[in-house]
C-alpha cells in the first residue's frame, strides 16, 4: 500500500479536477533564490505560475501522455508504448512529423498516483465524449484518459489545408474520456462558440479546438472579389455545421 500527501497548501492549489485528473497550480515558487524573488512575484501577477497534473489510476482508469511529460509515479503501475508494429510506428513517426506531437505515446495503467512535469501553460480538461470528436491546434495534446483514441486527420479540402492557417494535418480525439490541453490562454478567456446547423467565420487561425463534425473551409467575407478586398478582411476560416469551437480571443 502507498499513500501519496499532494493536497492543497498555501502554495499549491487545486484548480480543475474531472473524473480523475487534478491540475494543480503553484500559486508561489518558494524555490527561487532573492535574485529571482523579484521577477518571480511579478510573474504569479500576471498569472504566470507552474501548474502540473496528476492522474489517479485503478483498474477503470489508465492514461496515455506526451513522450518525457511523466516525472514521478508512485504505485503498481505498468508503462506500455502505444506501437503495435513496424507498420504502425512508421504511420505514427509521420504523423508526429505533421502534427508536432510525439510519435510515442507512453500508457500508465495499474493501480497508484500519475504525476506529470510541471508546465507553464494553462493547462484544460476536456470530455471528449462532449465534442462528437475533438480536432486541436498542432502541439496541443499533453495526456488523456486511456480510453479515449488518438488519430491524425487531414483537411478535407485544398483551400483549408493551403489557406486556413491550421496546418494540413491535426490530431483528432475520439472515444469516452477526458483529455488534458497545452493551451496558450487560460479558460477564462477562451471562447466557447455552439453550432447547431450554423456558421462561424473567423478571421485568423484563432481556434484552437473544434468538432471533427464540422466543416472547415476557407472562403472569402463576402460574396465577390471586389467586396472582400473593399472590407479589408479578404479570406477568412469557416466552420459550417452543427458543434463545437474553441477560440482563443488573442
Amino acid at each position: 500500500m502507498i499513500r501519496v500527501n499532494m493536497k492543497e497548501t498555501y502554495v499549491r492549489k487545486i484548480i480543475e479536477q474531472k473524473g480523475n485528473i487534478k491540475i494543480f497550480e503553484y500559486e508561489r515558487d518558494m524555490s527561487n533564490t532573492p535574485g529571482e524573488a523579484a521577477s518571480a512575484y511579478f510573474a504569479s501577477k500576471m498569472n504566470v505560475r507552474r501548474r502540473q497534473v496528476m492522474f489517479e489510476l485503478d483498474n477503470d482508469h489508465s492514461a496515455v501522455v506526451q513522450a518525457g511529460a511523466m516525472q514521478w509515479f508512485a504505485g503498481n503501475i505498468n508503462v506500455a508504448t502505444n506501437v503495435k508494429g513496424v507498420g504502425d510506428f512508421a504511420r505514427k513517426l509521420v504523423s508526429s512529423k505533421v502534427t508536432s506531437e510525439s510519435a510515442i505515446k507512453p500508457k500508465y495503467q495499474g493501480n497508484g498516483i500519475l504525476v506529470l512535469e510541471p508546465t507553464y501553460k494553462y493547462l484544460l480538461i476536456e470530455d471528449v465524449a462532449q465534442w462528437g470528436g475533438m480536432v486541436i491546434d498542432d502541439g496541443m495534446f499533453y495526456a488523456c484518459d486511456g480510453t479515449v483514441e488518438i488519430k491524425t486527420v487531414a483537411r478535407k479540402n485544398f483551400s483549408s489545408a493551403v489557406l486556413g492557417g491550421e496546418g494540413l494535418f491535426n490530431s483528432c480525439l475520439t472515444g469516452r474520456g477526458n483529455a488534458v490541453l497545452e493551451c496558450k490562454c487560460p479558460r477564462e478567456e477562451l471562447v466557447e462558440v455552439i453550432l447547431e446547423n450554423d456558421v462561424l467565420k473567423v478571421d485568423g487561425n484563432f481556434a484552437v479546438a473544434w468538432s471533427s463534425t464540422l466543416d472547415f473551409t476557407v472562403e472569402r467575407s463576402t460574396k465577390t472579389l471586389v467586396g472582400s478586398a473593399a472590407s479589408g478582411e479578404g479570406l477568412v476560416n469557416v466552420y459550417r455545421g452543427t458543434g463545437k469551437v474553441l477560440m482563443a480571443p488573442l
